[in-house]
């Protein structure tokens, strides 16, 4: 099968900034990126923390920012008012399902519990081929070390298979983390929950 270009992509990322500097200079750079690479973000909706950096980075250069937003957090205004749309939903298990229709891949920005959350079911819907889409982690000055650790070790300890290692992508510069969820090809969803590959 040969790589799909990249059209769409969906960014989980903080609802904080960090505490460091460095996660905002990288949701910015990842948003410039995808605007000069011609790939529209879609996104949690919110204008604050990561979310709302990511979203400005990619308005301000002229790219298409899509929100999907819950009416609860909409109406604590924590929706973004400027987006290109802002698609407002009922629960959070609608939100997870629009923003997945609506993108080719996946990336995961530093972030907290909800970030963890929606990108890993990303992850777990590319193992079950619910759909064939890409998942990668942005690893801003090795945030994300410690995760990719523990994914070796699941799967060292037997709990990932090497089929499914290869479905989460961490890479730290965004651009060489766009280059390789462009490359990357799915895996049957037989070969996935083949239970002989271990």
């Amino acid at each position: 099968m040969v790589p799909a270009r990249l059209s769409t992509l969906c960014v989980y990322c903080g609802s904080s900034t960090g505490d460091d500097p460095a996660f905002a200079d990288a949701a910015s750079a990842l948003g410039r990126v995808l605007v000069a690479r011609g790939i529209g973000l879609v996104y949690g909706g919110g204008h604050v923390g990561l979310m709302g950096v990511l979203a400005d980075a990619v308005l301000a250069a002229g790219g298409e920012a899509h929100g999907v937003i819950t009416r609860t957090l909409a109406e604590r205004e924590v929706a973004h008012e400027r987006l290109t749309s802002l698609q407002v939903v009922e629960t959070m298990h609608e939100r997870k399902a629009r923003m997945s229709e609506r993108a080719d891949a996946f990336v995961m920005l530093p972030g907290g519990y909800g970030t963890l959350d929606e990108f890993f079911e990303a992850v777990t819907w590319t193992q079950l081929g619910i759909h064939t889409k890409a998942c990668g982690v942005l690893n801003v000055d090795g945030f994300y070390d410690a995760l990719a650790a523990l994914l070796g070790h699941a799967a060292h300890e037997g709990f990932i298979r090497p089929a499914h290692r290869g479905l989460v992508i961490v890479e730290p510069d965004p651009d060489a983390l766009l280059d390789a969820l462009e490359r990357w090809v799915p895996v049957s969803a037989d070969k996935l929950l083949d239970r002989t590959d271990r």
